[in-house]
C-alpha cells in the first residue's frame, strides 16, 4: 500500500480519484488501543490541521483522531457507528474514518511515506 501516506499520530490518508482524501488509524494505533468500542464520527465541516475531528474508544482508553492537513469533511463512515468494530478488522480498509478535501493538496505528499512511518514506529518502540 505504497500510495498511503501516514502521520505522526499513526493516522493513514489515501487520496481517491476525486481528489479527496480518506483518513483512518494505522494497525499500529488500532493495536495499541484494543477492542474499538465506539467511534465519534466528524461533522461535515471544515478542520484546520492538528483539530481533534474524530473520536476512539476501545476497551483501553479513548483517543483523539486529528485532521492531517486543513481542509473540508465531505464524508464520514457511517459504518463505523453500527460496527466500530470495522477499526480492529479493516485498519486500513472498511475501517477508515472520514474524506476530506485538503485545503492545499500538495501537502498530502509531504507527509510520512511507508518506509518513513516504519521508522517512526521502530524508534518507538526502541524509546
Amino acid at each position: 500500500m505504497s500510495e498511503l501516506r501516514f502521520t505522526e499520530d499513526h493516522e493513514w490518508l489515501r487520496t481517491e480519484t476525486d481528489g479527496s482524501v480518506t483518513v483512518g488509524i494505522t494497525p499500529f494505533a488500532q493495536d495499541a488501543l484494543g477492542d474499538v468500542v465506539y467511534v465519534q464520527l466528524p461533522e461535515l465541516q471544515h478542520y484546520d490541521k492538528g483539530a481533534e475531528a474524530s473520536t476512539v474508544e476501545s476497551v483501553k482508553a479513548a483517543s483523539g483522531v486529528y485532521m492531517p492537513l486543513s481542509g473540508e469533511v465531505v464524508a464520514v463512515n457511517a459504518a463505523l457507528e453500527a460496527n466500530p468494530e470495522l477499526v480492529n478488522e479493516a485498519p486500513q480498509g472498511a475501517g477508515w474514518f472520514f474524506r476530506f478535501i485538503p485545503a492545499n493538496a500538495g501537502e498530502v505528499g509531504q507527509l510520512l511515506d511507508q518506509d518513513a512511518y516504519d521508522r517512526l514506529i521502530k524508534a518507538n518502540a526502541q524509546a
